[in-house]
């Protein structure tokens, strides 16, 4: 299909979130126009800084009510839209036939618009690599877009894989729907750890990485999982990623990219890192706890030898998006800079 044409109308579902704000943001600096799509159009406290875009104010964005589970809650806003960037969560990524009947709203939305010729599916890296199958990244160090984990592995169920296996479900959904209608076209974006500014107080909790630099800022950083680097993206370059798969001329129904930049950063580094960054801040640089010790330190090393030897690729989506991905402590610093300005959060310092 062809690609949505300059200053068209694309729907964002998700948009008060973190990357679904940013992906709305760039979409009004490029010059298109924008439908976001939030649960409640009168929660200032989450469409405040929606309603604060300059594109609001002129008409170019608007706000539109859709519950996700309800059938139809699209219908009205798709029509007259040539993109569609799908970026909300669904409720229970536990339960896969509820993930496939959600998707399937979607879709019967797209094909009564008529005019949706794309849209763009947020999945994960999640939906790649799995931290179950840590033995096939040693036999396999390449991460690119053809991996997937492996569903043969018996500790890979719908209770602790859920997420993973959710966007996968989600993925071939919108793709397999796509090639039916053969009006539209679906493409998929794997991003991975989003880091970067916030732009409203309540996305200081959406999403894990934003919110562990604010534990690192307030001194309580723990490290409580199975020993996993850093895969940072920016979310302004996530973003960018997401609005050109919507323009590409060079995808086919069906691809997925990985969003990232390829940088594998351990925790301790990044919390020593907001000191390097900001040296204004005296920070008390965090000591990351590890709340088990003994049950993660007799593996740690082996799976940071693991992580660590991982070939991390994001030339395929370079390639068709043209987006270059800037460097982690640019994204660091402005996500802290904006926990503390927007967030409200005080970060430890020294002198405390």
């Amino acid at each position: 299909m062809s690609p949505i044409p300059r200053g068209a109308t694309v729907a964002v579902t998700g948009a008060t979130g973190f990357v679904g704000g940013w992906v709305s943001r760039r979409l009004l600096e490029r010059g298109y126009r924008v439908k976001a799509c939030v649960r409640d159009v009168n929660n200032e406290k989450k469409v405040g800084f929606l309603k604060a875009m300059p594109g609001f104010a002129s008409g170019r964005l608007t706000l539109h009510a859709a519950d996700l589970d309800s059938d139809g809650c699209f219908d009205d806003i798709f029509k007259g839209c040539h993109g569609v960037a799908h970026l909300s969560h669904v409720s229970d990524y536990t339960d896969h036939e509820y993930i496939a009947r959600v998707c399937q709203h979607v879709v019967n939305s797209i094909n009564l618009s008529e005019t949706v010729t794309r849209m763009v599916v947020t999945s994960s890296l999640a939906a790649v690599i799995s931290e179950m199958d840590l033995d096939e990244l040693v036999r396999r160090p390449v991460i690119y877009e053809d991996r997937y984990p492996d569903d043969a592995n018996p500790r890979r169920t719908a209770k602790s894989q859920g997420y993973s296996m959710g966007k996968i479900i989600a993925e071939n959904a919108f793709a397999e729907a796509a090639e039916v209608s053969g009006r539209w076209d679906a493409i998929t974006c794997c991003p991975s750890d989003n880091v970067g500014p916030i732009l409203s107080m309540h996305q200081k909790n959406f999403g894990p990485w934003q919110h562990e630099i604010e534990k690192m800022l307030l001194g309580r950083y723990d490290q409580n999982w199975v020993y996993r680097p850093w895969f940072p993206v920016d979310v302004r370059d996530d973003a960018d990623c997401h609005i050109g798969l919507l323009e590409s001329t060079e995808v086919d129904n069906g691809d997925r990219f990985i969003a990232w930049s390829t940088d594998a950063i351990d925790v301790a580094d990044v919390c020593a890192e907001i000191d390097e960054v900001l040296p204004e801040l005296a920070f008390d640089v965090t000591e990351p706890v590890e709340i088990h010790p003994e049950k993660i330190q007799m593996r740690e090393e082996k799976y940071r030898s693991i992580w660590m030897g991982c070939d991390c690729r994001n030339e395929r989506i370079q390639a068709v998006t043209g987006v270059e991905f800037r460097p982690f402590e640019e994204s660091l610093r402005d996500c802290v800079e904006s926990l503390i300005s927007i967030g409200g959060v005080k970060a430890r310092s020294i002198e405390d």
